[in-house]
């Protein structure tokens, strides 16, 4: 395992920072919490255009045929601008197509993803909030979904939401239009459109169903756990870096406040934590990336360790900051609240460690 970057990768980590910089400032971001989409068609057109929402879809459905490791530097591009709209959503649907659809279903909706004509979101949670399997008890019956999914992202705009369900004792997975359901956005500490989607009675056709049994859940599961990991390392690096150079310009008692050792004991448990984000969750990254054995674990380490050390980091930048810093005119208020959603959605850190226990049997 070599968690260094390709040059290929590189060169995409590098061209997405220079893109992100000038297509989604900080003040796209502020603009995007109060418009209704919560994202920029224009800006989606753009990302579509560079072969991003394709990226590990195979060349053969439109795609760029990239790998999901490639996928995961490029999140962590978008967690470092807090890019909002459907693009980590559309991409977990890519993951389940991809896993679990048949060839016709790929060939009829990974297009429209790969294009970017089409968005897609995913729905998994319930009234009871768990991430795991157990958690699903929507259930598709006489070829109908009735339930709520809540907690769904995106899902006001989207084209598509891939539900999860239960037929039978069976997982599965259904296109479902977005027009066939009642979608309410929710409130939330991020502004970030999660909604409750209401299903009455929702036909649903025999080709739009994909069976999910376990391995292939897992795999999913595991790929759309590490983009939220991959999506926290950019946002806590940049945390820090906004945090660094405040403290260097901010003076207090005649002297710039990152001069005084709490604060410089303050940045040396963010960059710790930062580093110690971005190799756990390329381990985990490259191992679901190539279907490794130990990718369940690797991935359930990686969340747990990715949801704790980014709620420290973002702690740290508002003490730095002080109270300056929980005011909306500052920027560091935006990556505390993002971080929020990102740690608890696939599970936070004492869902993972209890994953991790009982991979241990412990």
């Amino acid at each position: 395992m070599d968690l260094g970057l390709s040059e290929e990768q590189e060169l995409l980590k590098n061209s997405a920072r220079e893109f992100l910089e000038k297509e989604c400032p900080e003040e796209h971001v502020r603009a995007m919490e109060e418009d209704e989409k919560g994202y920029s068609p224009e800006l989606w057109k753009k990302m579509a255009d560079l072969g991003w929402q394709g990226l590990m879809i195979p060349e053969e459905h439109g795609g760029a045929g990239f790998s999901f490791l490639d996928l995961a530097v490029l999140v962590e591009e978008f967690g470092r601008a807090l890019v909002p709209g459907p693009f980590i959503p559309n991409q977990v649907a890519a993951a389940i197509l991809l896993a679990a659809g048949s060839d016709a279903q790929k060939k009829k909706y990974l297009p429209k993803l790969a294009d970017g004509s089409s968005i897609f979101t995913y729905a998994f949670t319930e009234p009871s909030g768990r991430w795991d399997r157990d958690g699903v008890q929507m259930k598709l019956e006489g070829g109908k979904l009735n339930g709520t999914k809540l907690f769904v992202p995106d899902a006001a705009v989207a084209d598509y939401i891939v539900t999860a369900a239960r037929k039978g004792n069976d997982m599965v997975a259904v296109v479902v239009p977005r027009s066939a359901v009642q979608v309410t956005v929710l409130k939330t500490i991020a502004s970030d459109k999660q909604a409750e989607v209401v299903y009455k009675d929702v036909a649903v056709a025999d080709d739009d169903v994909m069976a999910v049994p376990q391995a292939v859940g897992d795999t999913i599961r595991n790929q759309a756990t590490v983009l939220e990991c991959a999506y926290l390392v950019g946002l806590a690096q940049k945390d820090f870096e906004i945090s660094v150079n405040y403290a260097k310009e901010r003076v207090q008692f005649g002297r710039p406040i990152g001069s005084f050792q709490a604060i410089q004991h303050k940045a040396a448990d963010m960059v710790t934590d930062v580093d110690g984000m971005r190799f756990i969750m390329y381990k985990a990254a490259w191992a679901t990336s190539e279907g490794e054995d130990s990718a369940q674990m690797d991935v359930a380490m990686a969340k747990a360790w990715c949801s704790d050390a980014s709620r420290r980091v973002v702690a740290h930048g508002q003490q730095i900051h002080g109270g300056i810093g929980f005011t909306k005119d500052y920027v560091i208020q935006l990556f505390f609240r993002r971080q929020k959603r990102a740690e608890l959605f696939w599970g936070d850190g004492d869902f993972h460690r209890e994953r991790v226990a009982q991979m241990l049997e412990i």
